[in-house]
């Protein structure tokens, strides 16, 4: 009876990787970066090769390119097409140039020269919409990552060469809805700018996605929880992933059990260990949206854990956001222009305040007396432009990263504590309490600035707790 009890047993279990290996996945992947006609990204194609080997080794069929032409990508996605018709799981990955106009996205091929809006809408750019509904439609899992998020290159020359000057150009990609089956998923909010990491690594949802959405046993919407919150904190808050999902049913793209403890008894363990995963998953959401200015990402929260054990402070603080900001905040922007909360800000307007070093150094240290802690060096890196986001959220101004001349004006107006370094490379310098308009030279300080620094860091993060984005 035992030897019967296997035989059956094996027999299962050949059965279970039959199947397992009969469902059909297909995935196009592709990075682009050296493009011809406006800044190159060196890390899209990095990306596209991490992400083509991570979901190879799970199955996937991948068709794969870097670097693309027009013509180069309108075959990749024929070839993806016709593989991913009926197919169990369709997965789409884009790292590399992508803009909205009017609305809608499109994906920039690498010798993309767009001089206008005719030029986006009669084929120089590839519509998003478009081809994911004629290459995946006969999907039965729809998965889409978008790491296109970045300026848009070309918004200036479409706006200045608008018939109406009316077009609307946006900055990063606009909000998809996505249909039944399908899951969409940003590395950054709608409008909103994403990070391309160091050179020569991958960036940051990228590296998010290759660790989170293939661990063994974790469903794919667990996983993206997971990856918004491992972006939130590798960017000190500066992006935060945003998806829209119509799944029915769970999916996996890894199949295997978690790992377990050898000998364990299933029967005893399987229930906390699934409670002890769900309550990290609630916890990690939580911690990326906490601090959020953005009613629709604490929404978020509640929809994902309607009865979650954050649900208290989740309500506390859409309703502070919803009464307005505090006082405090108020007479902080008292006397600034009113475009400064609606102007959106570029590196293109970033240059024509045309600072210089020492401005910058100026900028540095006054976001450091502010509590937004930043390294004094003179260049605006990928730390910087996280802490400038931070910035513009807590004041209510379009969060981009870069500075237009009314948010540099609201910055230097901002009564700021004397900043003092040791080393200008040290993020987090000494503070004196005494209040001053002007950033005023380095000085080496006492043991009492902690306490100053403490303050100022608590008056920023209210700050910012406490004022509509």
């Amino acid at each position: 009876m035992r030897t019967l009890t296997i035989i059956v047993s094996l027999m299962c279990m050949a059965l279970s990787v039959s199947a397992a290996k009969a469902d059909r996945r297909v995935a196009f992947v592709v990075g682009n970066g050296a493009y011809k006609n406006v800044a190159q990204l060196p890390n899209p194609p990095i990306d596209a090769k991490a992400m083509a080997s991570t979901l190879r080794n799970v199955g996937f069929e991948v068709i794969e390119g870097s670097n693309l032409t027009r013509d180069q990508m309108t075959e990749k996605l024929l070839d993806f097409g016709r593989k991913a018709q009926g197919s169990d799981i369709a997965v789409f990955y884009y790292a590399g140039h992508g803009i909205a106009v009017g609305g809608t996205n499109y994906l920039l091929p690498v010798d993309a020269d767009i001089k206008s809006e005719m030029d986006v809408k009669l084929g120089a750019a590839i519509n998003i919409d478009l081809t994911l509904d004629q290459t995946m439609g006969d999907a039965k899992v729809k998965l889409v990552f978008l790491d296109a998020c970045r300026d848009n290159p070309f918004a200036a020359k479409i706006k200045s060469n608008s018939a109406t000057r009316s077009v609307n150009v946006g900055s990063g990609l606009a909000e998809m809805k996505s249909g039944e089956g399908t899951l969409i998923a940003f590395a950054t909010g709608p409008g909103q700018t994403a990070l391309d990491g160091q050179e020569g690594n991958n960036s940051p949802f990228t590296r998010a996605l290759i660790d989170n959405i293939t661990k063994p046993g974790v469903e794919i919407q667990q996983a993206m929880t997971s990856v918004r919150a491992q972006v939130n904190e590798e960017t000190h808050k500066g992006q935060l992933p945003w998806g829209h999902t119509n799944l029915i049913g769970a999916v996996y793209l890894n199949q295997g059990p978690p790992t377990q403890v050898a000998n364990a008894a299933p029967t005893a363990t399987a229930a906390p260990a699934a409670a002890t995963a769900g309550s990290e998953a609630e916890v990690e959401f939580w911690r990326s949206v906490k601090e959020s200015n953005k009613p629709e990402e604490l929404n978020a929260y509640l929809s994902a854990y309607p009865n979650g054990q954050f649900k208290p402070l989740a309500l506390a603080r859409l309703a502070a956001i919803q009464n307005g900001p505090s006082t405090t905040t108020r007479n902080l922007n008292a006397g600034v222009d009113p475009a400064t909360f609606t102007d959106d800000a570029s590196q293109l307007t970033e240059d024509q305040i045309g600072l210089d070093k020492g401005q910058r150094r100026d900028v540095q240290r006054r976001l450091n007396g502010l509590g937004f802690d930043t390294k004094v060096t003179g260049v605006f890196n990928d730390e910087t432009r996280s802490v400038l986001k931070r910035w513009q959220a807590a004041r209510g101004y379009p969060s981009t990263g870069f500075l237009n001349r009314l948010q540099h004006k609201a910055l230097l107006s901002e009564i700021v504590a004397s900043t003092t370094t040791a080393s200008e490379d040290s993020p987090k310098s000494a503070r004196r309490a005494a209040p001053v308009q002007s950033a005023p030279a380095p000085r080496h300080s006492g043991g009492g600035d902690a306490g100053a620094a403490f303050v100022g860091g608590v008056v920023g993060g209210m700050m910012g707790g406490m004022f509509r984005h």
